[in-house]
Parts: structure tokens; C-alpha cells; sequence
């Protein structure tokens, strides 16, 4: 199948913007609350009219200050409720919110306050603040700070807020009205600009994509009835993923539409309390959050001598849920009374124990950003958990397809949400076009134009293939495709997969354009080593002792040989290389979102290549 779509379920009128979902949410009465707010030690439900008046009253204090509708105005800050409050009002002042990620430098912000042309910022605390003034003085701008968190010092650059209250106060003793915070809100159309989100740069400098009210709105009233039961009415879930990022806040507004309620987490120090406080029905999640759940399960119960149970729970769930994948593809396939009975047990005393570190209630998991080993899938749902896989970018405001409750075919990304089409080209590249899928590039007609084919569709980057039944399957980046000295075309993503499926890898990156074989860099999990080398009586190794140890490289090596086993040997891994370092996003090595930024690993340890090539 080289073309898929999915109709469209809902159109909206041409006045529509995305603050209609909210106003919407407040027509149809009670019903759940919107929000629930961490205060100190305790989580307090805020309802969808109480919030919708502190969002009035800051959009009064952003219209005081000369905001006026079609501004851009920025956000630097860890996701929390201010920040969704922040946006709103931003919203209903008839403004452009552009949101900057937390760990943004001074380079970065200056860029972003550059190209965009804002000169208002919220941001989060006085770091974050003084981050935003270093820009701005180096961009010789005058831009006003509104601070969550109030000021340090007396810096009449940044207006104190103290979780906004001050702001919020503010704007109820404004003289401005409702009638003319009525009228900014609805100076913006379903097609005017919502956002500027910045891409992540792993190449160059980042653009700003800009995201309609259309593609958030009709993302929200398409995908709400198209993931029913997922997103259920009054349920609750956690948010902990960056609300700089598209996919966070996409989600955040389908929650607003479905009438679900919404908490906000960005410490991990704090994430499994907080999901045992919240109790979640569903989550939005990246995979690296699914296999560090898996692993700290498999080392507790070898701690505890209880390895080889968890393995076969593992086995029995994984098992269970391929006959159910193969079924749901028209495949014979039967579960025996030896394997119905197994599951049953474990069903009562180990699967509930992982479910309880989600915070025992949810049912489903939204997962997006990087890949899903199928295994993983497979052990979570079979423990109770469903993890549905989906596939979007930043330019189709994330979701383009997604993987239903009642539609799940594991190892693939889905089918089109309602409204959109999806198309294979002649060299594989997935093209996109619907709902989601951008307006252009700020300020870059060129790179505009190269984004989107002869007839509109967006041209991904991505390649991939589409089965009978429409579901989309990722099987490489067309630009990170390896050609070898002796052009041999390899697709890095699948082997890379396979390798970070092991307990002891952190992040593997396939290397070998114009070299004459398949080569890889690797990091270990410091997380996963010491339980391991506990485990294998290695006592306790750093990472640079680990990177040459023979009994850790044994182990690695049962990763690749698992990838190689996937590929032609031509296509496989001859020799890798355990790096005796962390790929973070400090070090520059990792997008916002946790993807690897390939050209800066390649470039910053070029020399580590070049060594795997020495005869």
C-alpha cells in the first residue's frame, strides 16, 4: 500500500481558536476538574471556571503592558500549571505564545527572541530570568520578564510573581474589561498562528515552526472521540514530558476537549510519588521511561532473589500479548490453558506491583518521540498496560498516527489520525498531509518551500512502509541513511533499537558512511551497571572501567549480535566501541526530548571512529 488516510470525524468554523475548547469545556458545566496542583505536600483540584478567571485576569495584565493581539510572547520554564495558564492568557490577549525549553542558554534564547521578535518572556525563576536578560542584552532588545516565581534581589528588569498571584491580582484591579479581553481573544482565527515552536536543532539553527489554532483545535475535537476509551471523561493524567515541546501541549488541549483533568510534574526525583499521589489513567510518555521501569523491576527481584520469577512473568506476558497481536491481524493463534493459567497468577501477585509504580490505575500509555522496542510493548501489555505507539513530528504538531485501544498492531506507529493522510514516496519517504500538519517556517520561505512536495504533502525526513491495513511502520531517517565504502545503503534506526534493548545499553549510534563496514558507538545505563556488575560479582565499576572490562563487553556483544541477526551481513555491526561517557542534553548530545543529535555525537568523537577503522 503506498497511500492510507482516516476521515476526518469533526470540522470547526473559520472563527475558531483554541481557546474555544476551553470557554467550550465551561459551557457544558460540572464535570471534572481541569487541573490538580501540587501545593507543598498535597495535590488541589482547580476547576475549569476558576481557572478560566485567573487566565482573564493575566491576559488584563498582558494587555496593561502593551502586549496587543498577533505579538509573540515567550516561555521559559520546566512544565507546571503555570505554564499552561501562562499560554492561555498569552491566548486571550490575541497573542503568539513561543515557548523556549528550560534548559535553554543564553546562544539559544537570543536566536529565539531574534527570529520570533519577542520582547515579553515568562520565565520560570530568576535563573531562567537572568538566562532571558544575558539574551536580550546581548541582542540589544529591551524584553520585559514576568517571573513565575518572583525576583531575586530588587531587578526592576522582572516583574515579581509569586506563582502569578501578583499578576493575576493585578489584572483583576485592572481598568481593562472582559468586553476588550473578549475581543483580543477573539482577534485569532482557526488558520492565524497559535504558536512558534523552535525546532530542537539537531542541525543547524533551530526554525520556528508555526503551529495554527487549526492544528491544535483540530487535533483536539478528531483524536478525543478517535483514542475513546483512552482518553477518557474525567479521568486524570500526569504530565511530565516538556510543555516547550508540541507533542505536551497537543495532548494538554485534547485533555482540555475530553474533559479529563491534567497534573504537571518535571522533577524526577519526585515522578513515581507523584504518580502514586495523582493516579493516573493514562500517560503521555517516551519509551526510556517504559524501559527504566522494566529494568529497576527486573533488578529488585534479582536483589531479592527473585530473578528467574520475574523472567518468566516477563515471558508469560510478552507471549500473551503476541498471540493477541497476531490475532488482531487475522492470524490463528491460541493461548493454551498452561499459559492462561500462568498469566492468571501473575495477574494477582507480580503484574500489579508494576502497574503500582504508574500508580496502579492506568490502562494506557501514549508513547511517542523514539522508537518502542516491540518486546517492551508486548511485556507491558501483557502486564496490563497498553502502550500505543504513534509517530509525528514537531511540522504536524505531533500526532499523525497513533495505535487505537482496540486497534493495536505492535511494531508499527498506527494508522492516520482522523483528517489525514499519509503517503510512501517512490524512495520510501513518508509525506504527510492533514490537520496537524503546519503552516511553514517563520521567516524561511526557502526552507518552507522544500518542506512540502508539488502537491502539498510534507515531506518527513522519515522512511517507512504501509501494510494492507494502512498501519504505518518507521524503518529509517532518509538522511541518516549510511551508504558504506562499498554502497551498501543501511538503515541505522533498527539496529539501534535492538541494541538499547539491553539492561546495560544507554544509547547506541550506528556509524559507517563511506567506510568500508558497519561500525557503532555505545554508552552504558550507570543506572543499570552497578545492579549488574552486583549481579555478576563484578563489585562496582565506573564507566570508564566498564567501557574495557571483558565481561561487560561480552554482555554488549549479545546486543549486537541480536541486532546483526536482523540484518544481512553486509548490513551488520563488525566492531563497536563502549564510550566511557554520558550522552546528555548538557553535553549537547541529546535533543530536549531525548533523541541523539547524530551529527554532534559523530563530530565530537570522531576520533573514536576513526579508531574502529585502524587495520
Amino acid at each position: 500500500m503506498r497511500e492510507a488516510s482516516t476521515t476526518v470525524i469533526k470540522e470547526l468554523p473559520q472563527d475558531f481558536n483554541t481557546t474555544q475548547l476551553l470557554l467550550d469545556r465551561k459551557a457544558r458545566g460540572k464535570g471534572a476538574a481541569l487541573f490538580s496542583v501540587k501545593r507543598g505536600e498535597s495535590w488541589i483540584d482547580v476547576g475549569t471556571a476558576d481557572f478560566l478567571s485567573d487566565v482573564r485576569s493575566l491576559a488584563k495584565t498582558l494587555l496593561e503592558r502593551g502586549i496587543a493581539p498577533g505579538d509573540t510572547v515567550g516561555v521559559m520554564s520546566s512544565t507546571r500549571y503555570e505554564w499552561a495558564m501562562a499560554e492561555q492568557a498569552i491566548w486571550f490577549a490575541g497573542g503568539i505564545s513561543v515557548p523556549i525549553y528550560e534548559t535553554s542558554s543564553p546562544f539559544q534564547v537570543e536566536w529565539i527572541l531574534k527570529d520570533s521578535g519577542t520582547r515579553h518572556v515568562f520565565a520560570e525563576d530568576p535563573r531562567r530570568a537572568r538566562i532571558v536578560r544575558q539574551a536580550a542584552e546581548s541582542l540589544g532588545e529591551e524584553v520585559t520578564v514576568f517571573s513565575f516565581e518572583g525576583n531575586e534581589g530588587s531587578d526592576p528588569a522582572v516583574i515579581p510573581a509569586a506563582g502569578l498571584k501578583e499578576l493575576v491580582e493585578a489584572g483583576a484591579r485592572s481598568t481593562f474589561t472582559d468586553a476588550q479581553v473578549e475581543t483580543a481573544r477573539a482577534s485569532a482565527g482557526l488558520h492565524d498562528t497559535a504558536t512558534l515552536v523552535y525546532t530542537s536543532g539537531t542541525t543547524g539553527r533551530p526554525k520556528g515552526c508555526m503551529m495554527t489554532h487549526a492544528n491544535f483545535s483540530l487535533i483536539a475535537v478528531n483524536i478525543a472521540p478517535h483514542m475513546a476509551p483512552v482518553l477518557g471523561t474525567e479521568e486524570r493524567t500526569l504530565m511530565f514530558l516538556p510543555l516547550a515541546h508540541v507533542l505536551a501541549r497537543a495532548v494538554q488541549q485534547i485533555c482540555v476537549h475530553a474533559g479529563s483533568t491534567i497534573a504537571h510534574t518535571s522533577s524526577a526525583s519526585t515522578l513515581v510519588a507523584d504518580l502514586a499521589e495523582v493516579k493516573p489513567a493514562f500517560l503521555l510518555a517516551v519509551p526510556r521511561i517504559f524501559e527504566k521501569i522494566r529494568t529497576t523491576a527486573s533488578n529488585t527481584a534479582e536483589a531479592s532473589g527473585k530473578g528467574k520469577l520475574f523472567a518468566q512473568a516477563e515471558a508469560v506476558a510478552i507471549e500473551y500479548s503476541r498471540i493477541a497481536d497476531a490475532r488482531a491481524r487475522g492470524l490463528k493463534a491460541h493461548r493454551s490453558l498452561v499459559l492462561l493459567a500462568k498469566h492468571a497468577l501473575f495477574n494477582k501477585v507480580l503484574y500489579p506491583k508494576l502497574r503500582s509504580v504508574l500508580g496502579g490505575r492506568v490502562g494506557y500509555a501514549i508513547c511517542g518521540a523514539s522508537a518502542l522496542n516491540p518486546d517492551l510493548t508486548h511485556f507491558f501489555r501483557g502486564a496490563g498496560v497498553g502502550l500505543l505507539e504513534g509517530y509525528g513530528l514537531t511540522e504536524t504538531t505531533a500526532p499523525a498516527t497513533v495505535n487505537m485501544a482496540k486497534n493495536v498492531r505492535v511494531g508499527t506507529v498506527g494508522v492516520p489520525i482522523p483528517g489525514t493522510i499519509v503517503r510512501i514516496a517512490e524512495d520510501g519517504e513518508i509525506l504527510i498531509k492533514g490537520i496537524g500538519v503546519f503552516a511553514g517556517y517563520h521567516n524561511n520561505e526557502d526552507a518552507t518551500a522544500e518542506a512540502f512536495d508539488e502537491e502539498g504533502f510534507f515531506r518527513t525526513g522519515d522512511t517507512g512502509t504501509l501494510d494492507d491495513s494502512g498501519f504505518l511502520k518507521i524503518t529509517g531517517r532518509k538522511k541518516d541513511i549510511l551508504v558504506t565504502a562499498g554502497g551498501k545503503n543501511v538503515a541505522p534506526g533498527p539496529l539501534e533499537e535492538t541494541i538499547r534493548a539491553s539492561r546495560l545499553v544507554d544509547q547506541a549510534i550506528v556509524v559507517g558512511e563511506n567506510r568500508p563496514f558497519i561500525a557503532a558507538l555505545l554508552t552504558l545505563d550507570p543506572e543499570e551497571l552497578g545492579p549488574w556488575c552486583r549481579a555478576n560479582s563484578l563489585g562496582e565499576l565506573s564507566l570508564e572501567q566498564a567501557a574495557v572490562h571483558p565481561q561487560v563487553l561480552a554482555e554488549v556483544q549479545l546486543a549486537v549480535d541480536a541486532a546483526n541477526a536482523t540484518v544481512s551481513k553486509a548490513e551488520g555491526i563488525r566492531k563497536f566501541v563502549l564510550l566511557d561517557a554520558e550522552l546528555t542534553e548538557e553535553s549537547g548530545h541529546l535533543t530536549p526530548s531525548l533523541k541523539f543529535k547524530r551529527a554532534n555525537v559523530i563530530k565530537d568523537f570522531s576520533a573514536r571512529i576513526d579508531e574502529l577503522y585502524q587495520r
